[in-house]
């Protein structure tokens, strides 16, 4: 493997986490925004102190949710070398290049366009235990598999 790939894919990696960092930075501040408005709501309207707190608890389970992806991102080691397809794995194909690990749009590495994807997901499945060379199947399309890192 390249020291170039390893480079890729450390710089994926931290992309991911600073994609992250914002999704749970912006969970945080929806939390303290509705309790805040529960807080401001005392002694006024009954329904809208419910509704803040509701609103709350949606923004701390979200938080919940992605502090947990979080975990998953940092059990990823960024300098292991991945022969077959697996978390932690850089896949290009003929048609786009996939970061396995979790769940996040487009992320771009040195202009290049990555799609992170989670190992719980469709895709991953057809594509898990793959190996440089062999191609899956997705929707009814058949992709070939040119490097795995």
């Amino acid at each position: 493997m390249l020291t170039q790939d390893i480079g890729t894919k450390q710089r994926l990696l931290q992309e991911c986490k600073r994609k992250l960092d914002v999704q749970v930075q912006a969970a945080k501040e929806a939390m303290e925004n509705a309790q805040q408005s529960a807080v401001e709501s005392e002694g006024g309207m009954e329904d809208l102190r419910e509704i803040c707190q509701a609103q709350r608890d949606m923004y701390a389970r979200q938080l919940d949710e992605l502090l947990a992806v979080m975990v998953q991102l940092q059990g990823i080691n960024a300098t292991k070398v991945n022969r077959q397809v697996s978390p932690g794995a850089v896949v290009r194909t003929e048609l786009h290049n996939y970061f396995i690990g979790i769940s996040l749009c487009e992320v771009k590495v040195d202009g290049e366009p990555y799609y992170a994807v989670s190992a719980m997901s469709p895709l991953y499945k057809a594509m898990a235990g793959k190996t440089e060379g062999q191609t899956f199947s997705f929707r009814s399309r058949e992709y070939s598999i040119l490097q795995v890192y």
